[in-house]
């Protein structure tokens, strides 16, 4: 290809770029989004509410339970939920003062070229989670209704790139088809299954098999890292709140609500069931509940349940990857939105939702101390700061020992939670190190 070739075809892909912002509306990959762009509280709302109100909240909730048991899950659940909230409305409170995405923020704390660090990680691992929900729904659909997986995989990843390519109007709307859905159904397979013994017996629940091996520090970190890259990149859904007070109400409607009912609804269906060694990524969730109903109607019902439900969380993880993905390589949201999702179906292909535990052991050693970070840094350090350094290596250090001290937590001392350690001692090395140096 000449060089007038390319630059013809980047010029027509540009032109493509623009007219698709012009119909669907800008996205401000690299630049705050104004204050006449921002969205209604109830748009917001829908954003985050139907983010964390997913079926693997639900299949979440029944690990806990099976290995903590009902009363002790249940004080998890609870907790960490708040945490997140403590968490995510703190940093979210920041997108909307700025109107910056998460990668734009991070330009502050970790530098103009450090960022990129941060912001890929945090969009790499992002992108894995929708090709983890995404070869879910492959995998559920297929073991279900005896369908090739592959070809449901692919039917997934496409519809939900298309989720993602209409933008944060694309999330708002899956939201508003999704939590109703979910609600119904979800309250619907509880309260079923709840009828089948006593409120009484699914407290005393004691986990899989009457043996409770999960310690309270792992299964906040369970709780904790379910949501927290995507609680992390809180800004690229926060910067269009209008204001505060509606940037910290969309923020609850996640956590503790949304997240918090999801995993109540697995809980709850894994405690009245007690089925022994129970897989609640096999049969033993809601979806194989209500199939297990055998009625046409409800399984066609939860056919489309699923695609939808599973089609909010993909949608929320590509539109995050693609946001941070676009900014770092000058590009387009939505032209990263089908060249990452295309990638994350040929990965979901190949079985990596497999991978599920530990690709959350891992969110919890390398993710919470970036949030960390920018929450000393933005409230305490240095308020209302710009980028003013290429690389600050201050945060850098606060990043590596906080991984480094999660790393030993994790091999070492198991029954601690590796996402809250590796939080407090980023957190408490930054501001040490960024005390001593203004004071030097």
């Amino acid at each position: 290809m000449t060089d007038n070739q390319q630059r013809a075809r980047a010029s027509s892909l540009t032109e493509l770029e623009a007219e698709a912002d012009h119909l669907l509306g800008e996205e401000y990959e690299h630049t705050p989004v104004p204050a006449k762009a921002r969205r209604s509280l109830f748009s917001v709302t829908m954003v985050w509410i139907g983010f964390p109100m997913i079926i693997t909240g639900a299949m979440t909730g029944s690990i806990l339970v099976l290995g903590m048991g009902f009363a002790d899950a249940l004080k998890a659940m609870i907790i960490g939920n708040l945490i997140m909230f403590a968490y995510v409305g703190l940093l979210g409170l920041l997108g909307t003062d700025r109107g910056m995405n998460f990668a734009l923020l991070s330009s502050i704390v970790f530098g103009r070229k450090g960022y990129v660090f941060a912001s890929g990680l945090l969009s790499t691992l992002l992108l894995g989670w929708y090709a983890v929900q995404t070869g879910i729904t492959g995998a559920l659909i297929s073991s279900t209704y005896g369908l090739n997986y592959v070809a449901m995989t692919i039917v997934a990843g496409i519809l939900y790139i298309a989720i993602t390519f209409i933008g944060v109007r694309g999330l708002h709307w899956i939201g508003l088809i999704s939590v109703p859905l979910f609600v119904i159904l979800g309250i619907w397979v509880a309260l079923d299954a709840a009828s089948t013994t006593s409120w009484s017996a699914i407290m005393a629940y004691p986990g899989n098999n009457g043996i409770a091996t999960m310690s309270m520090g792992v299964g906040l970190t369970i709780v904790l890292t379910l949501f927290v890259d995507a609680g992390t990149v809180t800004a690229d859904f926060n910067r269009w709140a209008a204001d505060r007070k509606s940037s910290l109400i969309s923020t609850f409607s996640a956590f503790p609500f949304a997240n918090l009912i999801a995993m109540l609804v697995g809980g709850v269906m894994t405690a009245a069931l007690a089925v022994p060694n129970a897989n609640p990524f096999g049969v033993d969730n809601m979806f194989g509940y209500m199939n297990g109903k055998q009625a046409a109607w409800l399984s066609v019902l939860a056919f489309l349940f699923l695609y939808c439900n599973l089609g909010s969380v993909c949608a929320h993880c590509l539109y995050n990857a693609a946001t941070g993905w676009s900014r770092i390589l000058s590009s387009n949201m939505r032209l990263m939105a089908i060249i990452l999702g295309a990638i994350g179906i040929l990965v979901a292909a190949g079985n990596i939702w497999a991978f599920f535990i530990e690709w959350l052991s891992l969110l919890g050693i390398l993710v919470p101390p970036i949030g960390a970070i920018i929450l000393v840094d933005q409230y305490i350090v240095r308020k209302n700061s710009e980028a003013s350094a290429d690389w600050r290596t201050t945060a850098f250090i606060a990043w590596a020992a906080g991984s480094a001290v999660a790393l030993l937590v994790e091999f070492k001392a198991p029954e601690w939670s590796t996402a809250i350690s590796a939080f407090l001692v980023a957190a408490i090395v930054y501001f040490a190190i960024s005390k001593v140096m203004r004071e030097a």
